[in-house]
């Protein structure tokens, strides 16, 4: 008996020697010193150990157990050891070395835009007003003195949700709001940018989805010569001092008097015949302007008689397009950063 306790402790410990890792070592365990493991064998087999034997060799077989247990112990503290300097070997971080540079971002060249628009307006002591994107038909049309059935709607095609609720159109809306929130109490002095939406096509110079710039001024006598006057300061602060205007009638329904208002050519101002942004013509079109129609001020609850305006609405990235000569309206959302490092 004690002969084959002498040859189980040697086995267990060459065993435990040559574990591996630690699931090697659990399995080391389970074979010594599981409910069916060699030890536990032995000590089954006590049974057949003369009675005067019995105190002796249990006390063998006990310390058998205790050294197989500080062995099992001993190896699995020092597999961990090892399993954790190996990590850390793995997963060290030379210090030493150069960090990674990181590349800072820049405003998008419609942002920009959007903040000289704003920062410009708001010298001359416009407010900047904001409404939703998803608007009302009555705000979107009705407030602007397009009804229903009106032929001018099918200019701005847009996507309804529902036959009353549709993706806006233009800004205009955002000044419908204010003025009937502000009913009667002039003077108001706003622009209104934001995303707007029309059902066009996706190619060089059109968007389903684009910014404008929309501007309302209310007050006791306002002129059309105060509309001409404003238009001529933000282009010469926008696109620079040389920059001259000039207006072309045209209609819209929500104003009385209505123009296309054009500046000349900022690239070659008008010397060029080849020119890819004029086109030679020596004037580019930028945004329509008109006094506010007297409808459309007594619908906002407004006297016309004591009142009058003006408003003005231009797009964002058609401005940004001709102040940078960019020829196609996709590079805006294509997110090249070699267009957009440019800015």
């Amino acid at each position: 008996m004690e002969q084959k306790i002498a040859e189980l402790r040697a086995a267990a410990q060459a065993e435990i020697a040559g574990a591996a890792d630690l699931k090697a070592l659990d399995g080391v365990r389970v074979k010594f010193l599981g409910k069916k493991g060699r030890l536990t064998e032995l000590l089954r087999g006590m049974n057949q150990v003369n009675a005067e034997d019995r105190p002796k060799i249990g006390k063998v077989v006990n310390e058998a157990r205790a050294e197989i247990e500080q062995l099992l112990a001993d190896k699995n503290s020092a597999l961990k050891a090892q399993a954790l300097q190996d990590k850390l070997a793995s997963e060290k971080i030379d210090v030493t070395l150069p960090g990674r540079k990181i590349h800072r971002g820049h405003l998008h060249p419609l942002t920009l835009t959007l903040n000289r628009i704003k920062e410009i307006f708001i010298q001359m002591g416009y407010s900047v007003e904001e409404g939703p994107e998803v608007e009302t038909d009555y705000f979107n049309f009705e407030a602007l003195n397009l009804p229903k059935d009106h032929p001018a709607r099918d200019a701005q095609d847009s996507f309804y949700i529902t036959e009353e609720i549709l993706l806006r159109t233009q800004t205009s809306p955002v000044q419908a709001r204010v003025m009937q929130k502000n009913t009667g109490n002039a003077p108001i002095r706003m622009i209104a940018p934001g995303r707007v939406y029309r059902r066009d096509e996706f190619d060089a110079s059109h968007s389903p989805a684009f910014n404008q710039c929309e501007g309302l001024v209310i007050d006791k006598g306002i002129t059309f010569s105060d509309l001409i006057g404003t238009l001529d300061f933000f282009c010469k602060q926008f696109f620079g001092e040389k920059t001259n205007i000039r207006l072309r009638p045209s209609f819209f329904p929500f104003t009385s008097i209505s123009a296309e208002v054009d500046i000349s050519c900022p690239i070659c101002h008008g010397a060029s015949d080849t020119c890819k942004v004029c086109h030679g013509s020596g004037w580019l079109e930028i945004l329509g302007a008109g006094e506010v129609h007297p409808h459309v001020l007594e619908m906002s609850g407004y006297d016309s008689s004591v009142v009058s305006g003006f408003a003005f609405g231009l797009g964002v990235e058609r401005v940004c397009m001709i102040k940078y000569a960019i020829d196609d309206l996709r590079l805006f959302f294509e997110n090249d950063v070699r267009f957009l490092n440019q800015f």
